[in-house]
């Protein structure tokens, strides 16, 4: 179930889309056309968890592609959905020891995003809103036995262990993001996006209750894209 501060923030940004999208109607002019475009994009991001109890991290970088639909009503607002496959996960600082551990987190994402922008041909705009996501696949990378880890000799003494293979207990992800970007006009129909987004996760990865290694496990990412917008109507 979602917690407190998840139904908050969602609210917020409910409540901000609504007053974006009024302001931005009384604006407009009567005689604007909506437009509606698709696009797809790729791009990196570097990820890492928001453990409680905390563990020494690394950003670690990921691979992220996906398709783009746009809807823009009203000059300066518009609604933005995507479908994405995206890889988060984290990888650990052991502080110069010579071991390496990481986990990689496939997912299909799916964000809807209020669009607000400013310019013409020109555009920069702000991306905010709720995002979803289903798990694909987790991958675990180490150079030595996780379930040995403590026992080796030259393992770093105050390193956390507990959390190699804890099983992922959320299949679904849900979160916030919000992202700045520009928008470069090729033509009338055609156009180049860059953003930068940043998202950060409402679930907990792992199980939280009493009793549980972690009362915290969500997932942050920044996420940096490329993509290509052709305007159909």
């Amino acid at each position: 179930m979602m917690s407190k501060t998840g139904i908050a923030s969602c609210a917020l940004v409910l409540c901000l889309m609504a007053l974006v999208f009024n302001n931005s109607s009384c604006l407009a002019q009567t005689h604007y056309t909506g437009q509606i475009s698709v696009g797809a994009k790729a791009g990196c991001d570097l990820s890492r968890m928001f453990f409680n109890p905390s563990v020494k991290q690394n950003l670690k970088p990921g691979f992220e592609c996906g398709v783009m639909f746009r809807y823009v009503e009203e000059r300066h607002f518009g609604l933005l959905a995507e479908l994405n496959f995206i890889q988060r996960g984290w990888e650990e600082n052991f502080e110069g020891a010579p071991f390496k551990y990481s986990r990689t987190i496939d997912y299909l994402q799916i964000p809807v995003l209020a669009h607000i922008y400013f310019g013409r041909r020109g555009k920069c705009f702000v991306n905010i809103g709720p995002q979803i996501g289903v798990r694909l696949d987790n991958v675990v990378k180490a150079n030595f036995d996780v379930k040995q880890a403590s026992k080796l000799p030259d393992f770093p003494k105050y390193h956390r262990t507990m959390q190699y293979d804890e099983p992922i207990k959320q299949r679904v992800d849900y979160g916030i993001c919000a992202g700045l970007g520009g928008e470069f006009g090729i033509n009338p129909r055609n156009s180049i996006i860059l953003e930068t987004r940043f998202y950060y996760g409402l679930c907990n990865l792992f199980a939280s209750g009493r009793g549980n290694n972690f009362s915290g496990s969500n997932s942050m990412a920044l996420e940096f894209t490329i993509g290509y917008w052709f305007r159909v109507k």
